[in-house]
């Protein structure tokens, strides 16, 4: 069974263009690491739940901020492991200061037998898109061009 996220990509209109927001894995595995590992903010959902319910409430778990205004949809996209992630857009603008992540336990370092708890998003950013295709995640940069589409559309 293939896992299936949903996630919302959240752009704002600036001067310049448009900026798009991204978050960066917590924990230690990825604490230094940048390019290519940003995310829009999602998680997984199950058969029985709606893909936008579930990207608004994950949306939510991961950065402490709720959307509420209306969702784009801008269909799918399968990362490399398999995973296929629905993703919506919105109009928003977040200070990322005020970042809020859920948490996850995990034991660092591997075999130490010492549990730690990780934010499960450790900052977010605003970025212009030519930069952000650069720091999002492989499997998730056609979101970039498909916000532009739907942008252009009107």
């Amino acid at each position: 069974m293939t896992a299936k996220s949903a996630g919302i990509l959240v752009y704002r209109n600036r001067a310049g263009g448009i900026d798009v927001l991204l978050v960066h894995p917590g924990g230690p595995f990825w604490a230094r690491r940048d390019a290519g590992v940003w995310s829009i903010p999602k998680d997984e959902y199950g058969d029985d739940e709606d893909a936008e319910a579930a990207a608004r409430r994950e949306f939510t778990e991961e950065t402490g901020w709720a959307i509420g205004t209306a969702l784009y949809r801008l269909g799918d996209v399968r990362q490399k492991a398999g995973k296929v992630v629905t993703a919506f857009a919105a109009e928003g603008d977040f200070n990322p200061a005020t970042l809020r992540s859920n948490h996850f336990e995990m034991e660092w370092p591997p075999g130490s037998g010492r549990k730690i708890s990780y934010p499960e998003i450790d900052r977010a950013g605003w970025f212009a898109l030519d930069e952000a295709a650069g720091k999002i995640i492989d499997g998730q940069r056609p979101l970039l061009d498909r916000l532009l589409e739907l942008l252009s559309e009107g």
